[in-house]
């Protein structure tokens, strides 16, 4: 399938060709069941390296996993986790831990807690690869832009009651946050 469209004022031509499907795909298989820690709620992959991180929130760790060989291959303490973000160009892990109001930053190549960073009561977070930027949200209305150079908060953005979860948008440099009374806050550049 072949869709051409014309762009704006230029006048030019933009073709976008999608292969049409030859066939269903297969249904999913379980190929491992891997045991970890207690309670694991949050999963984060780099599809960079093949690792798998999991946050098990009773625990207070992180197990490291190879996607290759599906098993663990480090434990890492941390707070009472949440939620996780990868950068996979740096291969950093950012671990908001809720109950210790902090975000633990794991070195990817290490396995090793590398940063703690204080930020009351983390629970969303999203890595922004292009602009080395990590977008936590905090508190009862708070989100916090923290810089991967320096592991350190660089602002507070107010963005409504009960922030829940947050994504970021790489090309357009562009933060999402879901708030859990309704609504989502878009935080621009």
């Amino acid at each position: 399938m072949t869709h051409h469209r014309r762009s704006g004022a230029t006048g030019g031509t933009m073709t976008l060709d999608r292969a049409e499907p030859t066939a269903a795909a297969a249904a999913p298989v379980v190929t491992a069941t891997i045991v970890i820690g207690s309670e694991p709620d949050a999963v984060a992959a780099n599809p960079l390296t093949g690792s798998v991180y999991v946050a098990s929130q009773l625990a207070n760790t992180v197990s490291m996993i190879s996607g290759q060989t599906s098993t663990v291959t480090a434990t890492i303490p941390v707070g009472n986790p949440q939620g996780m973000a990868i950068n996979p160009l740096t291969g950093d892990v950012y671990v908001t831990n809720f109950n210790d109001g902090t975000v633990s930053v794991i070195s990817g190549q290490t396995g090793t807690v590398t940063a703690t960073i204080p930020l009351g009561f983390p629970a969303g977070i999203a890595a922004n690869p292009a602009t080395g930027t990590v977008y936590a949200d905090f508190g009862s209305a708070s989100a916090a832009p923290i810089s991967e150079q320096t592991n350190m908060v660089t602002g507070t953005v107010t963005v409504g009651d009960s922030p829940g979860d947050v994504a970021v948008d790489p090309q357009t440099n562009t933060a999402y946050v879901a708030i859990q009374g309704g609504g989502v806050v878009v935080l621009g550049p």
